[in-house]
């Protein structure tokens, strides 16, 4: 037998992502035992929109569904910035989160530190480039392996940078203003599990700062210099954040 055709797939900063079949192959790592609990465990819920863990094959790789459709990355597709993406992008991550309210695994490894208070498990970059699009819109959620416990809004403040117009390398089109696009996200994930506006937004700067962080240490780690310049990014970001009020 041939062995199967192995098709990179773009996207990936710090993993390799192969298609074989109709499945995904990424490396494993400690934390993938836990992040497949997980997702057995939202899809057992009902939450189809996660990928399917299918065990881990002959090269110590994690086996996961392919998802068809069109992933968000660069140059950035319209559908990105339409009204539809961030009603169906917020109902898709309260979904989610609400299916991982009492997932209690044994032992259980993260890769991202988690964050207090625990109230879900944040997948940590819900981002147009792991978004799944097609036909009627949003399909799913992808690259997942970054998971931990932490508040709703950690996820949700990532979520508005990318999406409602503060990230330099996306830029938006002037239809809206980054704070509206922020209300209708947050009245379509549900303003009832989440804070007001501004501290959302006060989110968003720790985060940023945490993931500049993160990411000059995994320029270091991976000699990927060109990294750093991602860091520098996050940080002009917050700063343009932190002088952004919600009104």
């Amino acid at each position: 037998m041939e062995p199967a055709t192995e098709l990179p797939l773009d996207g990936g900063n710090v993993n390799t992502v192969v298609r074989v079949g109709d499945t995904v192959r990424r490396s494993a790592g400690p934390w993938t035992p836990t992040v497949h609990a997980l997702l057995r465990h939202v899809r057992a819920a009902g939450v189809t929109c996660l990928p399917e863990p299918e065990g881990i094959d002959e090269h110590g790789r994690e086996i996961l569904s392919w998802m068809p459709g069109e992933v968000g990355g660069w140059p950035i597709p319209a559908w990105v910035w339409t009204a539809r993406t961030r009603a169906q992008a917020g109902a898709m991550l309260r979904a989610v989160h609400d299916a991982t309210v009492g997932f209690d695994p044994v032992d259980p490894v993260w890769r991202s530190p988690a964050h207090e208070p625990a109230e879900v498990v944040c997948l940590n970059d819900v981002a147009p480039y792991n978004m799944v699009h097609g036909p009627t819109g949003l399909v799913g959620l992808i690259d997942v392996d970054m998971a931990s416990p932490g508040p709703r809004v950690w996820d949700l403040a990532y979520l508005a940078y990318r999406i409602c117009g503060w990230c330099e390398d996306m830029p938006a089109p002037d239809d809206a203003t980054p704070t509206q696009r922020l209300r209708e996200l947050m009245a379509a994930y549900g303003d009832d599990a989440l804070p007001a506006p501004d501290e959302v937004l006060a989110t968003v700067v720790v985060r940023l700062h945490e993931l500049a962080d993160w990411t000059d240490e995994r320029a270091e780690a991976l000699a990927r210099r060109d990294l750093h310049g991602h860091a520098a990014m996050y940080r002009r970001d917050a700063a343009r954040v932190a002088g952004t009020a919600a009104g």
